[in-house]
C-alpha cells in the first residue's frame, strides 16, 4: 500500500503580509508564519510597535520587516503593496470596535468602523490580490472576522455588521479568484485574552456574560490561534476557499 505524505503546514520561501500588526492577533499572526518559515512583512499606524515586533522577530533569527501605514488611505494602500509585493500570504487583521446601543451610534462612530473593517480589507485583500494576478502566482488570503460575523450581540451593530458584510465579501472574492488559485477565507475568533479585550471584559455583567457563552467556561488564548492561521495559510488547507473556521468555543453552536 503506498501511502501519501500528510500536506506540509511549513510556509518556507512565502511572503506573508500582516496588517495591523503591532499587537494582538496580527502581531501573534506574523510570529506563527515566521516561525513556519516564511518572509513576514508587518504593517500597522504605530511605527514604534512595528519596530518593536520586527526587532523581536529578527532577534530570534526570523525573517521580517515593516512599515508604517493607515490601511485606510486607499490610494497609499495600492502604491505600497504594489511596490513591496507580490505577497503570497496576507493576514488582513487592522480592525476597530465601538460598543454602541443601535440609539446611540452615530454617523462618526459608522465611519470610524465600517471604513477600517470594510472598507480597508476590501482594498488591502484588493492590492494583494492584483499582484498575484499580476505575477501569475496562487495565494492564501485570510480576512479576520470574528463569531459576531455569524451572530449578533447587544451594542455590537457596527461591528456586527462589519463583521457579516466581510464575510460575504469573502464569498464572492473566493469566486473571483478562484480561476487563479488564490484562496480567500476568514478566521472567526471569539474573545481573546488581549490586552485589547480586558478594558471590554472589565465592564460590569460582560465577562460573565462571554464565559456563559464559550462552552469551555474561559477566554481563549492568542496560540490557540495558530493551528487554525497555519492551516489557512499553508498548502494544508488546498481546497478551502469561501470557509469561514470559526475558533469560538461553541459560542455560535446555539
Amino acid at each position: 500500500m503506498s501511502l501519501t505524505p500528510p500536506p506540509s503546514f511549513r510556509l518556507d520561501g512565502k511572503r506573508a503580509l500582516v496588517t495591523g500588526a503591532g499587537r494582538g492577533i496580527g502581531a501573534a499572526g506574523a510570529a506563527v508564519f515566521a516561525q513556519a518559515g516564511a518572509h513576514v512583512t508587518l504593517c500597522a499606524r504605530s511605527g514604534d510597535e512595528i519596530e518593536a515586533r520586527v526587532r523581536e522577530l529578527r532577534d530570534a533569527g526570523l525573517q521580517a520587516d515593516g512599515f508604517v501605514l493607515d490601511v485606510t488611505d486607499t490610494a497609499r494602500v495600492g502604491e505600497e503593496i504594489a511596490a513591496r509585493g507580490p505577497f503570497d500570504i496576507l493576514l488582513n487583521n487592522a480592525g476597530a470596535n465601538r460598543i454602541r446601543s443601535i440609539t446611540e451610534v452615530t454617523e462618526a462612530d459608522y465611519h470610524a468602523v465600517l471604513d477600517l473593517n470594510l472598507k480597508a480589507a476590501l482594498f488591502v485583500a484588493q492590492a494583494v490580490a492584483r499582484g498575484l494576478l499580476a505575477a501569475g502566482k496562487p495565494g492564501s488570503i485570510i480576512n479576520v472576522s470574528s463569531q459576531m460575523g455569524h451572530a449578533g450581540g447587544a451594542g455590537r451593530s457596527l461591528y456586527s455588521a462589519s463583521k457579516w458584510a466581510l464575510e460575504g465579501l469573502t464569498r464572492c472574492m473566493a469566486i473571483d479568484l478562484a480561476p487563479a488559485g488564490i484562496r480567500v477565507n476568514t478566521l472567526c475568533p471569539t474573545f481573546i485574552d488581549t490586552a485589547l479585550t480586558r478594558p471590554i471584559l472589565d465592564t460590569p455583567g460582560t465577562r460573565e456574560f462571554v464565559l456563559g457563552r464559550i462552552k469551555f467556561g474561559r477566554l481563549g488564548r492568542m496560540e490557540e490561534l495558530s493551528g487554525p492561521l497555519l492551516l489557512l495559510a499553508s498548502d494544508a488547507s488546498s481546497l478551502m476557499t469561501g470557509s469561514s473556521v470559526l475558533v469560538d468555543g461553541g459560542w455560535t453552536a446555539d
